[in-house]
């Protein structure tokens, strides 16, 4: 076992300072390229103009060595390659009018300065403009409203009970009342009490009986002391409106 140890240890070393030369390698090569690589981002990113629309070609100067005695020759003039594009030609917007001159015939005189010269035969003459036409604007002709006829009045309401005389008994724990009712035109004209036999005398309601006929209805309001006396005259009504359907 004590001979294996420092076999053992000599290999680890080894391993150990060979990683360590990568690592050196390694970091120098990537100090040396860091500097170029972050100049082709540089110029990666920057946006590089077309070539088109450029003026003549520019001749620049690249120095050359010679291989054998390394001076510098003379400068050798590269042309770069451009690529020019013609502006397109002005075109008049105005109007052109061609007219056909015919040769002079011989033995025709000039015409001089004083005489008119006459308009050749075959020259395009412009048309005259013709005239503006007038535009007429039609106006729809106003339409009558017509107003719809009035509505025609209800119908006057079905009379609610038969015309007469009708009584009825109305009952209480005091006594007994019997109403008489009045219909004329389908409608209460008055209400009386007929018969009155309640333990105290009918005369403290009196002044509910008018407001049958005013509500047309056996409704009519309580009469304090006397509720007893006021039911049964309510329901003696009804019996009375009960027999005029």
């Amino acid at each position: 076992m004590s001979e294996r140890n420092p076999n053992k240890k000599v290999a680890n070393s080894l391993v150990a300072m060979s990683s360590a030369a990568v690592l050196a390698v390694y970091a120098a090569g990537y100090t040396r390229t860091q500097a170029a690589a972050e100049k082709l981002d540089t110029q990666s990113e920057e946006r590089r103009p077309s070539g088109r629309g450029r003026g003549p070609a520019a001749v620049t100067d690249v120095p050359r060595k010679d291989a054998t005695t390394g001076a510098n020759p003379e400068p050798v003039q590269v042309a770069e390659r451009t690529t020019s594009v013609a502006a397109p030609a002005a075109v008049s917007s105005a109007p052109v009018v061609a007219a056909k001159i015919a040769p002079p015939l011989a033995g025709a005189v000039e015409p001089t300065a004083s005489q008119p010269v006459p308009p050749a035969s075959n020259a395009v003459v412009p048309e005259p403009a013709a005239a503006p036409v007038a535009v007429v604007e039609h106006k729809p002709e106003p339409v009558a409203v017509v107003a719809p006829p009035p509505a025609p009045p209800p119908p006057p309401p079905a009379p609610k009970w038969k015309d007469g005389t009708y009584t009825g008994w109305g009952t209480s724990r005091h006594g007994d009342i019997q109403a008489q009712v009045i219909i004329e035109d389908g409608r209460i004209k008055a209400a009386t009490i007929a018969q009155c036999y309640t333990r105290y005398s009918c005369d403290v309601i009196d002044k509910i009986i008018p407001q049958v006929a005013v509500r047309q209805s056996p409704e009519t309001d309580y009469v304090s002391g006397a509720t007893q006396s006021t039911n049964a005259f309510y329901y003696g009504v009804v019996d009375a409106l009960s027999k005029a359907k």
